[in-house]
């Protein structure tokens, strides 16, 4: 199996596969495969584990109920998978004393042994996950996974001792070994009046972080104001602000 990463701001995975040799994505992801390639989708796709166990465990984390194998047969062949938006693919290795946590949409693909699961709920009633929740998937099992991350990427080392707090959309992966929380931010006029910031994630050492600059909630956050009307939008600034400042109070 060889493997290339194609392009620059909107980056495409290139997957050579030996005869035998598969990998496994959420059903539909792929973008382009030569004849060689056969494709089997099922609730199993290829990946470790019960198969329906592990399609529920793939659905909580927010991930497809259905899986695809892409096997090469006969000669070898390629299959590619283009990253959704502008960002990077970062190829990762994972064993059992090394597993890692990833934003809701971050798998991309993986060899037969990665398993996807649920590693991460908290359910938001303001901000930009508001309605949707904040989801990370934990990638376990044993092999190579392909993670895409939005924007830029910034990586930093943490030192035991050492925590960062980041907004939960730039989280874009990290050790699963790390500690980890989410932390509602101190006082009212912060949270309603100061932007989106409701909530930190708050990552400590020791581990590697990865943080994503352009997160898909954020992005489509950003591009609300220009998809609506001026009526719609002041409402809903006004809805938003008095809801989440009622319900604040009664907790």
């Amino acid at each position: 199996m060889q493997e290339q990463l194609l392009g620059t701001t909107m980056p495409v995975l290139s997957i050579s596969l030996d005869p035998g040799e598969s990998v496994v994505a959420e059903a539909g992801e792929f973008s382009w495969m030569t004849d060689s390639i056969q494709m089997s989708t099922g609730v199993g796709g290829g990946m470790g584990g019960q198969a329906l166990i592990g399609a529920l465990k793939r659905k909580i984390s927010g991930s497809s109920l259905l899986m695809s194998t892409y096997s090469a047969k006969g000669t070898t062949g390629t299959i590619a998978f283009a990253a959704r938006l502008p960002g990077s693919i970062r190829p990762v290795d994972v064993t059992a004393g090394r597993e890692l946590m990833v934003h809701r949409h971050g798998f991309l693909a993986g060899t037969p042994g990665i398993q996807i699961s649920a590693g991460f709920q908290q359910s938001f009633s303001a901000g930009v996950f508001a309605g949707e929740g904040f989801l990370l998937q934990r990638v376990g099992g044993q092999g190579r996974a392909w993670i895409e991350l939005s924007g830029e990427l910034i990586r930093y080392e943490l030192a035991s001792g050492q925590s960062l707090r980041v907004h939960p959309g730039h989280v874009g992966m990290f050790d699963a070994s790390m500690p980890f929380q989410v932390m509602r931010v101190q006082g009212a006029a912060n949270r309603y009046f100061g932007g989106d910031t409701h909530h930190f994630a708050v990552l400590s050492g020791p581990g590697t972080v990865w943080l994503q600059s352009m997160p898909l909630p954020v992005f489509a956050a950003s591009l609300a104001p220009y998809l609506s009307t001026q009526g719609d939008r002041s409402a809903a600034v006004e809805g938003g602000v008095v809801g989440g400042v009622i319900n604040d109070l009664l907790r």
